[in-house]
């Protein structure tokens, strides 16, 4: 298996925010009037965005929400467990990856929780990340521990979530 190193310097990812490495590597060019989106957009967006992203062994991508759907694509590594908090389901878990059990595909609906780690004891997962209309850092929410656990008092929350 190809390491995480060789990845980080052929894509050219960079530190993400919410932990991770990451690279933009398409943002649509012509873009969604703010009058033809839902109103939780505050103006107008691109058509779409996608990014490579990179979990490592022992980080995580923190319990965060989007205003619009984001869809994770399976490329090389060990899986990864997304985790997505619904208040009727509780905590739904799902092996984004192509061994047993896992999908190379999940959507992540717009709106909700969600977290991620690399599986087990696997090194790095990368993926992909695609949204629609296209992000803006304006539509993403990093959430914080405490007010998670009050809605949803599971211990990934607590495992998963920064202060």
């Amino acid at each position: 298996m190809l390491k995480k190193e060789y990845w980080i310097e052929k894509l050219g990812l960079l530190p993400h925010p919410e932990g991770g490495f990451f690279r933009e590597t398409y943002r649509a060019g012509e873009l969604i009037d703010k009058n033809a989106l839902p109103e939780r957009f505050s103006g107008s967006r691109n058509f779409s965005t996608q990014i490579y992203y990179m979990l490592v062994k022992g980080n995580f991508s923190a319990f965060h929400r989007l205003k619009m759907d984001e869809v994770w694509h399976f490329y090389y590594g060990a899986a990864a467990v997304l985790y997505i908090l619904d208040k009727a389901a509780g905590v739904g878990k799902y092996l984004l990856g192509t061994g047993e059990g896992c999908l190379p595909q999940i959507v992540v609906p717009a709106g909700k929780w969600f977290a991620a780690e690399v599986l087990n004891d696997g090194d790095y997962t990368l993926v992909g990340c695609t949204t629609a209309p296209g992000f803006d850092f304006e539509d993403f929410e990093l959430g914080k521990r405490d007010e998670l656990f009050k809605q949803f008092p599971f211990e990934v929350v607590n495992r998963l979530s920064r202060e």
